[in-house]
């Protein structure tokens, strides 16, 4: 098993900036992908960011040039930057762990303010 440990969400206003931070038990590079999902209320879950093995990311369109998604090998951690956010990015957000099998965190409450 995998245990991710989700941490760095909140209340921002619009336009402000949150950086969301997910520690893994394993070693990361031995994920195909690690990346972020988010779902709101009513709706489904969807990918936000990932970022493979090889270090290449995909981003979901809405939010193209305003997150990024990073890694720290060494601890064991990715991250998603978050800029410029807008009220439609209220979510909980989770990390994805993908192997054979998927592992989730527990997810972080991101709510944007108007």
């Amino acid at each position: 098993q995998v245990q991710l440990v989700e941490s760095g969400g909140g209340l921002v206003q619009s336009g402000g900036s949150l950086r969301l931070s997910c520690a893994a038990s394993r070693n990361i590079d031995s994920a195909y992908a690690m990346g972020w999902y988010r779902q709101a209320p009513g709706k489904q879950r969807e990918l936000v960011a990932s970022i493979t093995r090889g270090g290449n990311t995909n981003y979901l369109d809405s939010v193209k040039g305003r997150f990024a998604i990073s890694r720290d090998i060494g601890k064991n951690t990715i991250y998603l930057q978050m800029n410029g956010l807008k009220p439609e990015d209220t979510a909980v957000y989770y990390c994805n762990y993908q192997t054979a099998k998927n592992f989730w965190g527990q997810g972080t409450q991101v709510t944007v303010s108007s």
